[in-house]
């Protein structure tokens, strides 16, 4: 008899056990999945820079420094992602968001390049992938929190640190992005 007891208690400590892990698995996946959403519309959008980087230059006078800078933040965005640095995926990010919004407000001083289909086109482009990419952060710092909050809590750490499951980086904001803007320095005020 308690040969069959011992038995049914390994037997639901086992399912136990299996239904941690799968949950865990899940959750693990939840976040690459959630990253790979974000770098799908990251590529996207980085295939439309150099197209609104084209448009600008038609305009001689625009100014070329801005575009140059645009540029070698999105191959710097490719190195980092290339290397899957998270954090530093962030950090770049926020410099690539601030200088668009320079050429923005670089635009405003040439009626021409504001009239441009093109460049409207484009620009409306960017910032729906814009918006589509804070949404996608949101759900990909959640499955972050998710993820890391259950392979610290008890019993799931058990199983987390005997299978290797790893934190998550969450995709920060840089002090930038969280600041006010400097309208007046947009418009060279």
């Amino acid at each position: 008899m308690y040969l069959w007891i011992l038995l049914a208690v390994f037997a639901a400590l086992l399912l136990y056990a299996v239904s941690l892990y799968n949950a865990l698995v899940r959750i693990k996946h939840e976040v690459s999945r959630s990253w790979a959403n974000i770098d799908v519309l990251l590529k996207q959008r980085h295939d439309e820079l150099p197209k609104l980087v084209a448009v600008c230059q038609q305009y001689a006078q625009f100014e070329q420094a801005t575009l140059t800078r645009v540029m070698e933040a999105r191959a710097a965005i490719r190195n980092a992602s290339r290397g899957g640095d998270i954090t530093r995926i962030g950090e770049l990010e926020g410099s690539l968001r601030a200088l668009l919004g320079q050429i923005y407000a670089v635009a405003e001083a040439y009626p021409e390049l504001k009239a441009d289909q093109q460049f409207s086109l484009l620009s409306e482009r960017i910032s729906t992938l814009e918006n589509a990419i804070a949404d996608r952060r949101e759900l990909y710092n959640e499955a972050v929190n998710i993820n890391n909050v259950r392979i610290e809590q008890f019993p799931d750490v058990l199983i987390a640190k005997a299978m290797g499951f790893a934190k998550a980086s969450p995709l920060r904001f840089s002090s930038q992005d969280k600041a006010d803007v400097d309208i007046a320095a947009l418009f060279g005020r």
